[in-house]
């Protein structure tokens, strides 16, 4: 387990937020010699919380109860809160937890888990408020190329220049992709 910060190709930004980085935080567990991954996108505080708090209900346990682990996991947190850093650290141990478990059993996840359709379209999502028109149409040119039928771009640091923006990506993607905004917020 670990806390792994990765840098982004350009700085990025939405409608609430700047980064230069992803920090990526995985949780791998073991019941014998099957390995589960389990991963969230959140602060490096988690390892703690994971290792002092979560690592103890789980280790020795039966790793095929993801039902009681998950309880167990909110229920460690109720003094300090579910929400946040809590509730993205139970999601990475929760995830390995059923990546463990589907390995067990020897059955692919989705099928554990109850498949809801045959198959999901792919979106691309970026179209950062910080890219340039140029980066932006690269962006999208690009995705829908290579059969990404479906693009979501971020809106709402600059409420003037969004409608710009948006005519930018529509004339990247063409008329058949779906364009999608997300202002996260903002």
């Amino acid at each position: 387990m670990g806390a792994f910060t990765v840098p982004t190709d350009l700085p990025e930004s939405d409608g609430t937020a700047e980064w230069d980085s992803t920090t990526l935080v995985c949780v791998r567990l073991s019941a014998g010699k099957t390995r589960g991954l389990g991963y969230t996108y959140s602060h490096e505080s988690c390892v703690p919380l994971i290792r002092q708090k979560f690592f103890a209900l789980i280790c020795g346990r039966d790793a095929l109860d993801n039902h009681l682990h998950w309880e167990q996991m909110n229920a460690a947190v109720r003094n300090f809160g579910k929400r946040g850093i809590a509730a993205t650290a139970i999601a990475a141990v929760d995830m390995a937890l059923w990546d463990l478990k589907a390995r067990l059993l020897g059955t692919p996840l989705v099928r554990l888990l109850g498949a809801v359709r045959d198959k999901i379209p792919v979106y691309g999502s970026g179209g950062f408020t910080s890219y340039t028109d140029k980066q932006l149409r690269a962006q999208f040119e690009n995705w829908v190329g290579e059969g990404i039928s479906m693009v979501k771009m971020k809106v709402g640091r600059d409420g003037e220049a969004d409608p710009d923006r948006v005519r930018t990506a529509r004339k990247a993607i063409g008329k058949k992709a779906a364009l999608f905004v997300d202002a996260n917020g903002a």
